[in-house]
């Protein structure tokens, strides 16, 4: 229980985007803070990771936390307002356009990009590099929570008390696991090919003209392209990049650890090279060949949780609704969680904890729910899986209404996505779920 004239504090689990941002939404609503992080040190100026896509709350958000809100706009971040879908002849390997929305105002950036400017806007003794969190325990009285970890360096276990456990542990969340011993993750049916090829010195190169000829709009557009049983993304990021995913039907892998990101061989590569010379055109294979250190994620979401919230333990980001990419939503749900979760802490002050996270819950889950089973239904279309009410997607035999599913703008709450009660469609306060 926090105590008179006393800071309350939160212990944050995983210092990813989701953590961060919590970090800094926590930071403004009067709490001390602290970041417990595995790996040792920030990950700034690492080659590798992916690109993501910021919606205008997002970015609104995001400009809020730092000092210099330009930084995010013309140091980190490129246009995204185009959202294109092709489809492409993988005989004659080339496209045709089947749609084309102009109004989309993302912006896309480099993963490590955001974070380090999301990092460098704190305080620098928030995040605690190296330590590995062990377990937790909520008080007898619930007034406090107990969190365990083990500086990494030292080998020696600490204990840390806090007011407020936030579990941003990501899809795999230990911390969920807890409360849900029972909970499973559902695998999509495919997996990714992720990659970003770093053009800064071959800028004149066959490679980089080759593909801006084929993708004029590099650059503001993202681009889907769909062939029979898989698809492809990409777009441009800032510093001269070019982030790409190719999605690729197969069984459940066997996944180790606490990731589901899987470090590749080079006789792995050499094989996705020669499969993905039979899918797509020239200059995109030239640009998936030429990327360093491409790496392959296994592709899982979750049906909608019930709670996201058990004492004065709370579930953001990953943890909370695991989600396939389709919509452009992971990143963005959970800086739009931080955010919420700041909102409503500050709003009822940490003697109403437990009111405070109930209406984190309210506002957030109808929210992700549906966007978690919309992302869900678009991956299974572009890959040409069965869907209940549909038969599966064929681009050889592409109809107007396959062509209308296909666009972003009828994601959820695309462009109305409430951050407090007052926001919420009467729909939803009504009856507490959509």
């Amino acid at each position: 229980m926090v105590g008179e004239g006393k800071k309350p504090k939160a212990v944050i689990v995983g210092g990813s985007i989701a953590g961060i941002s919590s970090a800094h939404a926590l930071t403004l609503a009067g709490w001390d803070v602290i970041v417990l992080e595995k790996t040792n040190s920030p990950p700034t100026g690492s080659p590798t990771g992916a690109g993501l896509g910021l919606n205008s709350l997002s970015q609104q958000i995001i400009n809020s936390w730092i000092e210099q809100p330009q930084q995010l706009l013309h140091n980190n971040t490129l246009p995204l307002t185009i959202d294109q879908n092709h489809i492409t002849d993988t005989e004659k390997k080339v496209s045709c356009t089947l749609t084309r929305d102009e109004s989309f105002n993302f912006r896309a950036a480099h993963w490590v990009d955001l974070h380090g400017l999301l990092y460098n806007a704190l305080p620098s003794n928030v995040v605690l590099w190296g330590h590995l969190f062990l377990s937790f325990h909520v008080a007898d009285d619930k007034g406090s929570v107990i969190v365990k970890a083990k500086v990494l360096e030292t080998g020696k276990d600490i204990e840390i008390v806090g007011d407020l456990l936030v579990a941003a542990d990501g899809c795999l969340s230990s911390i969920r696991q807890s409360y849900l011993p029972n909970f499973k993750l559902r695998y999509s049916g495919y997996c990714a090919w992720r990659g970003v090829l770093d053009f800064s010195n071959i800028e004149n190169s066959e490679t980089i003209t080759g593909i801006r000829k084929a993708y004029p709009d590099l650059g503001k557009c993202l681009y889907f392209d769909l062939a029979s049983g898989t698809h492809t993304v990409l777009y441009e990021l800032q510093n001269n990049k070019l982030n790409w995913i190719w999605y690729v039907n197969q069984p459940e892998p066997e996944v180790k650890g606490t990731s589901v990101t899987m470090k590749v061989n080079s006789d792995m590569i050499q094989k996705m090279h020669q499969e993905v010379e039979k899918v797509w055109i020239p200059e995109l294979v030239r640009v998936i060949k030429e990327t360093r250190d491409p790496f392959l994620n296994f592709i899982y979401d979750s049906d909608p949780l019930e709670k996201i919230f058990w004492d004065n333990v709370v579930l953001v980001g990953d943890a909370a609704h695991p989600t396939t990419p389709h919509c452009v939503r992971s990143t963005n749900m959970s800086i739009l969680d931080a955010a919420v979760l700041g909102k409503c802490i500050e709003k009822w002050g940490a003697e109403k904890l437990e009111s405070a996270l109930e209406e984190y819950q309210f506002i957030r889950l109808p929210v992700t729910s549906r966007q978690v089973l919309h992302a869900r239904r678009l991956g299974r279309l572009k890959q040409g899986l069965a869907l209940p009410d549909r038969d599966p997607f064929d681009p050889k035999l592409v109809r107007p209404e396959d062509c209308q599913d296909l666009l972003m703008k009828n994601t959820p709450f695309f462009n109305d996505v409430p951050l407090s009660l007052d926001l919420i469609p009467s729909s939803i306060s009504s009856s507490g779920c959509l």
